[in-house]
């Protein structure tokens, strides 16, 4: 029962969208404009940096907030303690999950990073802070947000083992960070035919 209570709350939440949100007050369709993704960097090359702010806010909330409920919910039920980083890691993948393939979009919707960022937070701060430096570095050096985010989720792969959390735990990170290269397909391949978005330019949008 407790697997099934973390497995649709992380699924609702992660089926609320910044980009559906923002693009309804702009009467725009974030999802069919730009590189035809739901999430704060198409956001930001439709609409301008301010509006992809905005939804990457929406998206990390909704990691935060379900995964910090059920860690305060689950403290009093959950004893055992692999067993209740089973149930918070398993809340935070299905936000990404529903984030990816929301059923109020016909399971067609973003690719989580910023989502993914509030999950890590709300797990464990000082895990998503390292993998947070590194998206920002290697975004940076690499002008490509694609290559940060592989960066950022690999980070996490590794800590949650070298931090010590149960092997479920890093089990989880890993299927995420396979979804995560899965969802980005299209990036890389954008990036070796020379037509992927860089960073730079996306900053420049509503400037």
């Amino acid at each position: 029962m407790l697997l099934f209570i973390c497995i649709l709350i992380g699924y609702l939440f992660g089926c609320i969208h910044g980009s559906s949100i923002v693009g309804k007050l702009k009467r725009v369709n974030i999802k069919e404009s730009g590189v035809k993704n739901a999430g704060a960097s198409n956001t930001t090359i439709v609409l301008g940096w301010k509006y992809g702010i905005i939804v990457a806010l929406i998206d990390i909330g909704k990691g935060v907030l379900p995964v910090l409920i059920m860690k305060i919910w689950l403290s009093s039920y959950v004893p055992e303690v692999d067993f209740y980083y089973l149930l918070v890691f398993l809340t935070g993948a299905f936000v990404i999950i529903g984030h990816n393939f929301p059923v109020n979009m016909k399971f067609n919707g973003g690719k989580g990073t910023a989502s993914m960022i509030g999950v890590a937070f709300a797990i464990d701060w000082k895990v998503a802070l390292i993998g947070l430096a590194l998206l920002l570095i290697l975004t940076i050096i690499s002008d490509y947000l694609v290559i940060g985010v592989l960066a950022m989720y690999l980070s996490w792969v590794i800590l949650t083992y070298l931090f010590g959390y149960p092997l479920y735990s890093t089990l989880i990170t890993i299927f995420l960070t396979i979804l995560c290269i899965y969802k980005h397909m299209e990036n890389w391949k954008r990036i070796q035919e020379k037509t992927e978005t860089r960073i730079s330019s996306m900053l420049k949008f509503g400037a």
